[in-house]
């Protein structure tokens, strides 16, 4: 049995996850905002809710984010870029899973396998990059790409046998991207989770730092 913390727990995404790991018999903690006020974007919510928890977890995966906030949709282009829209998307799906990262690495194993994962999205990998818009939310996953990857490095000192990765679910379908479907295959969550424990398991020391799809494919900076 291991043990599993998730944040984002009550997300579409997230409560498959928390779902799939429950039916293989391991034990799940989830924290999430509707459900036990867990604020990102607030770093004194962060360090109380975690700072409350006792480890090691085995994997502590972040399932948290938002592709619309306060209803700002994403730029078809640079002329519709907001200050504040810009700021949000980047408190909540950078910055949080930052915070997450500084108060939750002590709560992996020190001595076995600790996995540190976030879910990221393909349209934040400036190589994959070939339409432009939707500027913030790219910008803000490009920055928890480059947040995993520096946690990466540092985590390896003080957690030999971490592993610290992003993960693009792919597109599923959930109120986070019900607008958006006509545009790109979709899947179930509950397939969706299914995938990503799969490129969980399949995780070594190796691919720490690494950004990864659903298929456990690497997916370019």
């Amino acid at each position: 049995m291991k043990r599993i913390l998730i944040i984002g727990a009550s997300g579409g995404v997230g409560s498959a996850l928390a779902a799939a790991y429950a039916s293989r018999g391991d034990q799940v903690t989830g924290l999430s905002r509707s459900q036990d006020g867990l604020d990102l974007t607030d770093e004194a919510s962060v360090q109380k809710h975690i700072g409350g928890l006792d480890g090691p977890f085995d994997i502590v995966l972040v399932a948290s984010g938002a592709l619309e906030i306060d209803g700002a949709v994403p730029e078809k282009s640079i002329k519709f870029i907001s200050q504040k829209a810009m700021m949000d998307q980047f408190a909540l799906n950078a910055v949080g899973p930052a915070l997450v990262l500084r108060y939750a690495h002590d709560l992996l194993p020190r001595d076995g396998r600790g996995v540190f994962a976030v879910l990221s999205a393909r349209v934040g990998s400036i190589g994959d990059n070939k339409i432009g818009g939707w500027i913030s939310y790219r910008s803000a996953k490009a920055a928890l790409n480059q947040i995993i990857r520096t946690g990466a490095i540092e985590l390896a000192r003080s957690h030999k046998h971490s592993i610290c990765v992003a993960l693009h679910p792919g597109t599923v379908k959930t109120p986070f991207t019900e607008k958006y479907l006509a545009r790109h295959p979709a899947v179930e969550a509950s397939e969706a989770a299914e995938n990503i424990l799969g490129v969980l398991d399949g995780l070594g020391t190796k691919d720490t730092g690494r950004f990864f799809d659903w298929a456990g494919k690497p997916v370019p900076w």
